[in-house]
């Protein structure tokens, strides 16, 4: 297990202070991340949480699992990391194609000059 927490159904109102504060009465809070849309800037409903240690991200997912922060029951447990973007499902990433052949040589459309064909 890590030290690292996964916060998921929060309100859209919830603060990092606010859940600093939830989170601090379980031990040393190091970090907090609050996932904010990249297009709209709106937070996305779900944070993460660094305690410490892992007894106490231990104690704090026992206590804090289904606890009402907001008006909205959280939904916390371990963070896992981030999947590979490397096949099957999921998010993108760059497909591993190359757009230039290997034997061509730097610059070589430039010592060509202005002619295309």
């Amino acid at each position: 297990m890590n030290s690292k927490l996964y916060v998921g159904n929060m309100s859209f109102n919830t603060t990092e202070d606010a859940l600093r504060d939830a989170f601090s009465q379980f031990g040393t809070v190091t970090d907090v991340y609050i996932a904010n849309d990249r297009e709209t800037g709106r937070p996305r409903g779900f944070a993460f949480v660094t305690f410490a240690s892992e007894a106490e991200s231990k104690t704090a997912i026992e206590k804090m699992n289904g606890a009402d922060l907001d008006g909205r029951a959280l939904t916390v447990n371990e963070a896992r990391p981030k999947e590979s973007s490397g096949g099957g499902g999921g998010g993108g990433g760059g497909g591993g194609r190359t757009y230039s052949s290997p034997d061509r040589k730097a610059g070589a459309f430039q010592a060509r000059g202005e002619r295309r064909y």
